[in-house]
């Protein structure tokens, strides 16, 4: 199994970190209307994320591997006066207790681990939402680039480390197909499933694939 590792939060220069991603508004507004209260942003950076939901009045627990991240957002926090729950923890062992949360997040972090690594994460985002609470999470895809011509070396058939100068060099980067996907949540009942394709962004073409999930913990255990 490949070991977690951090974002050098240091290499990351762009501005795109400290602003929420177009989901989480939809996301906000869809768990406030169920009455939702508490969310595990899993993976929470620099707090992009955290920030909104708190400001929107949840109960936001947030984690990251990075103590860099996690410090930036205790800040961040402090100044607008916001009760964040932030520690540094890994996603493959989650600090937290059996059916605590309504919902998880994670967004563009799930994927930071190897085949066998990626089950341990799902398990553990199961393990802490409360039945009938829903989760959020997006994966990268087998279409993109970087897994099939960037020429990354492979730990395993379905994942590659990036060496690219920046916050993600050295780091895991696991890779989807839908099929992959739906036996990866069989323990959820997926709700909707996009397959978005980034293909224009920094003035040039580009083919960023991800795939993004929504999904509920099941009542009962079947």
């Amino acid at each position: 199994m490949e070991t977690t590792k951090a974002w050098d939060w240091a290499a990351a220069k762009e501005d795109i970190w400290l602003r929420p991603s177009e989901e989480s508004y939809y996301l906000a507004e869809r768990w406030k209307a169920q009455k939702r209260q508490t969310i595990l942003d899993l993976g929470c950076g620099l707090g992009r994320h955290s920030i909104l939901f708190a400001r929107r009045g949840f109960r936001v627990t947030s984690m990251d591997l990075s103590a860099d991240g996690v410090d930036h957002l205790k800040q961040w926090a402090g100044r607008e006066h916001l009760a964040v729950q932030a520690q540094t923890a890994d996603m493959m062992d989650l600090p937290y207790e059996t059916d605590c949360f309504d919902c998880v997040f994670s967004f563009h972090v799930i994927s930071h681990c190897d085949t066998l690594g990626i089950r341990r994460v799902i398990a553990e985002m199961l393990r802490v939402l409360k039945p009938g609470g829903e989760l959020y999470c997006t994966l990268c895809s087998k279409d993109s680039w970087s897994f099939h011509s960037a020429g990354y070396p492979r730990v395993d058939k379905n994942t590659v480390v990036k060496t690219d100068e920046g916050p993600e060099k050295g780091i895991p980067h696991f890779f989807v197909d839908l099929d992959d996907l739906l036996e990866l949540f069989a323990g959820f009942e997926i709700l909707r499933v996009r397959h978005v394709d980034d293909c224009w962004f920094d003035g040039a073409k580009r083919k960023s694939t991800h795939y993004f999930l929504l999904a509920r913990k099941p009542w009962e255990a079947s």
